[in-house]
């Protein structure tokens, strides 16, 4: 892979802060949200897509939750930065989540940027948040998602569904509202963070603030954007979704456009363009702040420090069904965590399913083609779909 990316265009790549396009579903709740810290947050608007028919019974909604950097265009390309849906691959019509047969939610994270309430959005006295924004959690994402299922009207969802930080959400669902899930689907997740991945999270948080078009926080209020920071924090986490097989598959050694190295600094191998491309692609559809933040929220994560510090507990109200799904090469979050979750679910009683994927593209496996894992879904949700009457 040759991907030109000259240093001097990297440095001076091109900051836009997303505009919502009025196509765009929003669910505004003038009584907001309390969250965990005490806040309230009021105003809150929800940002969000559904595809397919909820049936008459209202018992075939399946709710994806997305991670860190995602959207709710799941299924459909995103009409604000042009980029194809992120999860394709997988749902639409006739495909293993079938928007024929199904109903599919998918909302913008609270804190996020695409149209649910962020640092970037503003305040009742019509000033951007920024570091004003409350600090929020993986459960007060939860609680925003569960304000729009109850504004669809569904009192059950048939499944949730989310990979990454999407699968911390779905454990968080099946903690705090067992009996609103049939069937849940944790994917590439864990239960809390390691100490290694809030110190990769730092890092990008520390790469955002050390930006002089930070400014506290306030960029958008003086018209600055930090976006060196921000695109370098992006590429230290985009390593982090990569395997070593991956990179040297793809990658290895190999010199960016040149036969011999350049005794400079410019990019000289072509893993080093690759990742200031990732960086500047970031910087052009994501929020500085929303990035701190949800980072944050992703740290605070510890499902089992709720229940006396047994992850079992947590999942002892759940009566559906759940598939734990992980990848061999993922380093992010590797098999071990989902190992943990699973065992902790059959001490609850939780008729639950394992799966680890044999691959060697890491975390992001769960994005790729991978038609193992791609046939445990399908299994997954036919049983649960028949275990339903669906």
């Amino acid at each position: 892979m040759k991907i030109e990316y000259p240093l001097d265009q990297f440095l001076k790549s091109v900051y836009r802060l997303v505009t919502m396009n009025t196509d765009l579903q929003t669910l505004r709740l003038d009584q907001g949200l309390v969250l965990d810290s005490g806040a309230v947050l009021a105003p809150l608007d929800i940002g969000y897509q559904t595809w397919g028919r909820l049936n008459n019974a209202k018992s075939n909604a399946i709710l994806i939750c997305h991670a860190l950097t995602g959207d709710q265009f799941v299924a459909s390309p995103n009409p604000v930065t042009g980029q194809a849906a992120w999860w394709d691959n997988l749902v639409g019509p006739g495909k293993n989540i079938d928007t024929h047969r199904y109903f599919v939610i998918c909302s913008n994270v609270l804190g996020g940027c695409m149209g649910t309430s962020g640092p970037s959005s503003k305040n009742p006295d019509g000033q951007v948040y920024g570091l004003s924004f409350p600090v929020i959690t993986i459960a007060d994402m939860v609680r925003a998602q569960a304000a729009l299922v109850d504004h669809l009207g569904i009192e059950r969802l048939f499944s949730v569904i989310g990979g990454s930080m999407g699968g911390m959400q779905v454990l968080e669902w099946i903690a705090t509202r067992p009996e609103r899930v049939c069937a849940a689907m944790p994917i590439a997740t864990a239960a809390r963070h390691s100490a290694q991945n809030i110190a990769f999270h730092e890092v990008g948080r520390q790469a955002v603030m050390a930006d002089p078009d930070w400014h506290g926080g306030n960029y958008l209020k003086v018209g600055a954007k930090p976006t060196k920071g921000l695109a370098v924090a992006r590429m230290a986490a985009h390593i982090t979704y990569l395997s070593d097989a991956a990179l040297h598959r793809k990658f290895g050694r190999r010199l960016q456009n040149r036969d011999e190295v350049a005794f400079g600094f410019d990019a000289d191998f072509q893993i080093e363009s690759y990742l200031r491309y990732q960086g500047s692609r970031f910087v052009d559809r994501f929020d500085a702040n929303s990035y701190l933040y949800i980072t944050r929220a992703m740290d605070y994560f510890d499902l089992a420090a709720g229940y006396n510090g047994r992850l079992s507990e947590a999942f002892q109200a759940f009566k559906g069904r759940a598939c734990v799904v992980s990848f061999s090469s993922d380093w992010h979050y590797p098999p071990a965590d989902s190992r943990h979750i699973t065992r902790a679910m059959i001490g609850a009683g939780v008729e639950v399913s394992a799966f680890e994927v044999e691959t060697d593209k890491g975390h992001d496996a769960f994005l790729l083609d991978e038609p193992e894992f791609h046939d445990a879904m399908a299994g997954f949700l036919a049983a649960s779909a028949a275990d339903q009457g669906l």
